[in-house]
């Protein structure tokens, strides 16, 4: 067993001031996050009572203080503020001389790269975008999820390093975004987590109207599979009916969404036709099977229910798999 003594985090060098600008869900976990990496959370700034209290909550003792002070006191700056407001955030900032030189500036928004930082960059400030790639609660469970996390990160090519740095010293995993690229990749996770919880969310309240006593339970084990075989095999894990080219199924759902769920009809169209697409593309949808089923898409998006003769008056159809 090794006999040499390790550092506390405290006594490592180059450990740095930290402050957070807008006490939302993310803010005061990456700062905490850092502060388990042994920097020192120092100022906390927020408007709502709700960003208040989490501060209180996932920083104690770090002073709530205007957004001005926190760069005075800190020298690395989070600003984890929506993305709409970013832009003039980060412009006022630099204008009533509140950036420092040789600040690290470090924004967290998905949306834009470093050069929304441009204004605090003439100041002196370093900018930074890191990005991480996770769903926040505003609890301290959201530091442990940042284990294994992948940020997005994008900052001028001399600060790649330090940004790299950081994201590993909260657990995460950098991956490099190009500026121009940073719009297609928030694109990309909005796609597949947003849209995900309004997925799930009308799919329970459907299971629900039909009878469903728990449906997270019965939901829980299909989308957990769905989701890892998604992630290993990509287009190859389509199953369903739209995937076999089962119109008849298809039509029938479209019956019953318009009778119990009408808000859902055509979002339920809308990823039918797509999936529908990718199937097509990679041979797992036969063209002659296509047809129909596609011909049943198109009618139901002019308002009307679809069928091709095998599903009766009452919306069923003799093979529901």
């Amino acid at each position: 067993m090794s006999t040499v003594q390790q550092p506390d985090p405290s006594d490592r060098p180059a450990r740095l001031t930290v402050g957070v600008v807008g006490a939302g869900r993310v803010g005061p976990a990456l700062a905490a996050s850092l502060q388990l990496a042994g920097h020192r959370p120092v100022a906390v700034s927020g408007v709502s009572d709700a960003s208040r209290r989490r501060a209180e909550a996932m920083l104690p003792d770090v002073p709530l203080v205007p957004p001005a002070e926190v760069l005075q006191r800190a020298d690395l700056v989070l600003l984890t503020v929506p993305d709409d407001a970013l832009p003039g955030l980060v412009t006022g900032l630099a204008e009533t001389g509140a950036v420092r030189p040789g600040q690290l500036l470090v924004h967290t928004s998905g949306r834009y790269g470093a050069k929304v930082l441009d204004p605090a960059l003439r100041a002196g400030a370093l900018p930074l975008a890191l990005h991480p790639a996770m769903t926040f609660t505003g609890t301290p469970v959201d530091v442990q999820r940042l284990a294994g996390c992948s940020f997005g990160v994008t900052a001028p090519e001399e600060l790649r390093l330090a940004a790299e740095a950081l994201v590993i010293e909260m657990g995460g995993e950098p991956e490099w975004i190009f500026e121009e690229n940073r719009p297609l990749y928030h694109a990309a996770l909005a796609l597949g987590a947003n849209h995900l919880v309004t997925l799930v969310a009308q799919a329970m309240e459907l299971l629900r109207t039909a009878g469903v006593e728990a449906p997270d339970r019965m939901l829980g084990p299909l989308l957990g599979a769905a989701l890892d075989n998604a992630l290993r095999s990509g287009d190859a894990a389509l199953t369903g009916p739209v995937a076999r080219g089962d119109a008849g199924t298809v039509a029938a759902h479209v019956t019953e969404l318009r009778r119990h769920a009408p808000q859902a009809v055509d979002g339920y169209l809308a990823m039918a036709r797509a999936t529908a697409d990718r199937a097509l593309a990679h041979g797992l949808l036969k063209p002659e099977l296509a047809e129909d089923l596609l011909g049943v898409l198109a009618h139901s998006a002019d308002g009307a229910d679809g069928g091709n003769g095998t599903t009766g008056t009452d919306g069923t159809e003799g093979n529901p798999r």
